[in-house]
């Protein structure tokens, strides 16, 4: 005979929304993996920009690069800590239509919670989805620019006698009127290719990059599971409304048939 404790996790472990649960793991590590290593290259290109560029940080009142990635910096944590939340909330909301999708299986009973915010999270979901395409985008930009100096400092002895210069004003780093470039062949230049803080930097973008691609790919996994349930969810909410006509059309075919035998007998006697 199966233990009664056994059984029992049987029946929890069948309530597990799945579905739900990989969405988040999948936005999990892609929130984690983009805000650690978006936070750490950011703080990279600081300390290129600083070491090898000669960018002096501005006044406190000022709007500089440096500002800039401070600001981003702060968005970063923003965006873990309500990542961290609505994780959580899309999980609960599982639970929730989870119940509500096996009612149809008559495990569970149709929860009203699960019904209402249905709509709502698919909807949220859906900004939320093009919110991170917009984040990719914008994190494929750095990447880009690093590849371009990356190449630069993997082909300098292609280079020799070209005069090729990296200049953040093309990027809109430093102000028009100040001239901070490096030009190939200078002793700048090959620190900056040599060093790690390049490489390093280079990478952490790139796994920034995927960490918001699978952010993306967790927003529309979670879009077909919420879709999927509330189609479960209108069709289980059918099913009950015409059970409950079809019971009180059957109770009442009950109760005309017992008063015409009651009155059947009545006249009888």
């Amino acid at each position: 005979m199966i233990p009664i404790k056994i059984i029992c996790c049987i029946k929890c472990l069948g309530g597990i929304p799945y579905p739900s649960l990989i969405a988040t793991i999948l936005l999990y590590a892609g929130v984690a993996l983009f805000c650690g290593c978006g936070h750490e290259a950011l703080s990279g290109t600081v300390t290129i920009l600083q070491n090898y560029f000669e960018v002096v940080r501005g006044p406190v009142d000022s709007l500089d690069v440096f500002t800039m990635i401070d600001i981003i910096k702060y968005v970063i944590y923003g965006i873990a800590s309500a990542f961290f939340v609505y994780g959580i909330l899309l999980m609960v909301e599982g639970f929730f239509t989870s119940g509500a999708i096996k009612d149809l299986y008559g495990d569970f009973k149709i929860t009203t919670c699960g019904r209402c915010v249905s709509a709502w999270f698919i909807m949220l979901t859906y900004i939320f989805m093009l919110a991170w395409l917009g984040v990719t985008a914008f994190t494929s930009l750095p990447v880009f620019m690093y590849f371009n100096i990356w190449s630069i400092c993997q082909n300098t002895t292609i280079l020799e006698g070209a005069t090729l210069c990296l200049d953040p004003r093309q990027y809109g780093i430093v102000p028009i009127g100040e001239g901070k470039t490096v030009c190939a062949g200078s002793e700048k230049f090959y620190k900056m290719c040599e060093s790690n803080e390049l490489d390093m930097t280079f990478h952490l973008f790139i796994c920034a990059l995927a960490g918001a691609g699978a952010a993306v790919i967790a927003m529309i996994h979670y879009l077909m599971v919420l879709s999927a349930n509330w189609a479960y969810v209108k069709d289980a909410c059918r099913m009950q409304k015409y059970e409950d006509i079809k019971s009180k059309e059957e109770q009442e075919l009950h109760d005309i048939h017992s008063t015409r035998s009651k009155e059947r007998l009545n006249a009888y006697t």
